[in-house]
């Protein structure tokens, strides 16, 4: 069925069909894609992942199958629709544009620095990523955990222009401030995160974030726990779900991507000023 719907209003039944389910409905008569989503909702809510990108399809005589629901699609007639879901791409190309990314900083805390491998290091390797945010307009959001009893970011971590910075009890930094935040952000894809502990609170962030859509590079040399197969094994698992395992030098080479780039030199100057040779990269 499509086209105008005639006077007089009433409701047309429909099936509605999602994964193996199928339940007859109706809508009234006129009903376009918006009406027939929120149905869909209505009946399969608690079975609908909301954070995925669906399609309505419709079936079709004619074709003996489903087809995509045509644009300006209007029920008028008894009709069988279905909704389908998008598979997130595993494989994913991993590029960075300023534009559509964010950094998120997660739980670089004082109380941490005795416990957290390398944490010297990856203090370092965040400034770096944090002053390369400032040079090139990207939004940064910062978490700490519990900091009442974990104390607040360390010292040497500049948040100068941080767009968050919030406390946490949650081992994700996917909060709700965090959410509207992003939402915010007109044409975020990319999210560059980096902190501790790699198997714990950026595990549990990096897998929230790619339900969402969202495409994650993780910094290796940012990035740490207080062991070392704990790290390897998180960073194996993520990066087998498509979440893009990287280094800080390749995340700002690639978010400048021209020597001829205005920020360029400014960019190439903070590498050559600090990458730690830790050990940290043999140990992904």
């Amino acid at each position: 069925g499509g086209g105008c719907a005639p006077a007089g209003g009433g409701s047309v039944p429909v099936l509605f069909c999602f994964s193996v389910f199928a339940r007859p409905s109706s809508v009234p008569h006129g009903a376009g894609y918006e009406l027939l989503i929120q149905k869909f909702l209505s009946l399969y809510g608690d079975q609908i992942d909301m954070h995925r990108k669906f399609v309505v399809q419709l079936f079709a005589e004619e074709w003996s199958q489903y087809i995509d629901l045509p644009k300006g699609f209007l029920v008028n007639e008894r009709c069988k629709v279905r909704l389908v879901p998008l598979q997130i791409q595993i494989t994913t190309l991993g590029n960075l544009t300023p534009s559509s990314t964010v950094f998120f900083c997660c739980d670089m805390q004082e109380r941490f620095r005795p416990a957290i491998k390398y944490f010297g290091d990856i203090i370092s390797v965040g400034q770096r990523l944090l002053q390369g945010a400032r040079l090139l307009g990207i939004p940064v959001i910062v978490t700490e955990q519990y900091p009442k009893g974990l104390g607040s970011t360390v010292q040497e971590i500049d948040l100068t222009g941080a767009k968050l910075v919030l406390p946490k009890t949650k081992f994700s930094m996917v909060l709700p401030e965090v959410e509207a935040a992003l939402a915010e952000i007109p044409g975020v894809r990319s999210i560059v995160l980096f902190g501790v502990e790699t198997h714990v609170c950026i595990q549990q962030t990096a897998l929230e974030l790619i339900g969402r859509g969202l495409e994650v590079h993780i910094v290796a040399d940012a990035t740490s726990s207080r062991s070392m197969m704990d790290r390897m094994f998180a960073l194996e698992r993520l990066a087998r779900t498509g979440i893009i395992v990287t280094t800080s030098e390749a995340i700002l080479l690639q978010l400048v991507a021209d020597k001829e780039h205005p920020k360029f030199k400014e960019i190439q100057n903070l590498i050559k000023a600090s990458a730690p040779e830790s050990g940290l990269l043999s140990k992904v």
